[in-house]
C-alpha cells in the first residue's frame, strides 16, 4: 500500500497528483500530514503544496474538463464528506487518462458519486441564498448566520454581493466559525475571535439596532396575518424548507 500525506488544501491535493505523475506512483491513501500510517504501509510521502505544479494540473484540467466539470470538483471538495479528497484524486487521474470528457459516464461510480456531491452542495448554496435573514447592528451593518451542513458559503458570495450592494453585510458560517464582510466595495473574509455572543444564531439583544426588533415584530406580523390555518402543512414546509434552517428565520421564532 501506498501513502500520500499531505496538507488536506486544495493546493495540497493538485500538488499530490503531479506528484503521483511525476514519480509514477499513485497512492492507495491521501492522508492529513501528521497522520498515523495504517498498516501494512509499503511506501510513504510526504507532498508539500506547490502553487507552481497545482497550477499545471488546475490548468490542464480546465482544458479537460471545461467550467462546468472544473467547478463540479470545487463543490465535491466543498463537500467536506470523508473520503471526498480521495474521491477527487481518482476522478482527476481519470480525467487525464482518458482521452474522452469523463463528466457523463456515469457508470463509473466514481463520476456517478462525484455527480451526487457536487448535488447536495449546489442545493445546499441554493438554500443558503434562499433561507439567508439578516439582522440589523447597531453599527448599520446587517449580520446574517448560517449553518450549512456543507461549506458551501463560498458559493454565494457572489449573489449577496450583487444583491446587495448597497449596504454593509455579513454572512457568517457558524459551523466553521467563518464569513464574508462586503463594506460596499469589497467582500472579503472573515473570523470572529468571540462569537459567544451569538446564541442560537441570533444577534444578543444589546448588539441590535433600535429598530431591528421592531421590524421583526412587524415581519412576524405580516407573517401571521397570510398564514392560512386550514392549509398548514408541515410535511410540505419540511420538504420545501429544512427545518434545520428555521432557527435562523424570524419568522418561524
Amino acid at each position: 500500500m501506498t501513502v500520500f500525506f499531505y496538507d488536506k488544501t486544495f493546493e495540497g491535493l493538485l500538488s499530490a497528483v503531479f506528484e503521483a505523475y511525476s514519480g509514477k506512483i499513485f497512492p492507495d491513501r491521501l492522508l492529513k500530514t501528521g497522520s498515523v500510517a495504517p498498516l501494512f504501509v509499503d511506501n510513504c510521502r510526504t507532498v508539500v503544496a506547490d502553487s507552481e505544479h497545482a497550477g499545471r494540473v488546475w490548468a490542464g484540467l480546465l482544458k479537460k474538463l471545461g467550467k462546468n466539470g472544473f467547478h463540479m470538483l470545487m463543490y465535491v471538495w466543498l463537500s467536506e464528506e470523508d473520503g471526498s479528497d480521495e474521491l477527487l484524486f481518482r476522478y482527476i487521474c481519470k480525467a487525464f487518462d482518458h482521452a474522452h470528457a469523463i463528466a457523463l459516464n456515469f457508470g463509473d461510480r466514481d463520476v456517478l458519486e462525484a455527480d451526487r456531491l457536487a448535488r447536495k452542495v449546489a442545493h445546499e448554496a441554493q438554500y443558503i441564498k434562499q433561507f439567508v435573514r439578516f439582522q440589523k447592528a447597531a453599527d448599520g451593518i446587517f449580520f446574517a448566520p448560517v449553518y450549512p451542513v456543507y461549506n458551501a458559503l463560498p458559493l454565494t458570495v457572489g449573489h449577496f454581493t450583487d444583491r446587495f450592494a448597497d449596504q454593509q453585510w455579513v454572512v457568517y458560517d457558524l459551523k466553521r466559525k467563518y464569513g464574508y464582510y462586503y463594506n460596499l466595495h469589497e467582500t472579503c473574509e472573515i473570523t470572529f475571535t468571540d462569537d459567544d455572543r451569538l446564541p442560537g444564531g441570533k444577534l444578543d439583544a444589546s448588539l441590535m439596532a433600535e429598530d431591528e426588533k421592531l421590524f421583526q415584530d412587524l415581519w412576524k406580523g405580516y407573517f401571521k396575518s397570510i398564514t392560512i390555518r386550514e392549509r398548514i402543512n408541515p410535511r410540505l414546509q419540511r420538504r420545501n424548507m429544512p427545518a434545520r434552517f428555521w432557527r435562523y428565520l424570524t419568522e418561524k421564532q
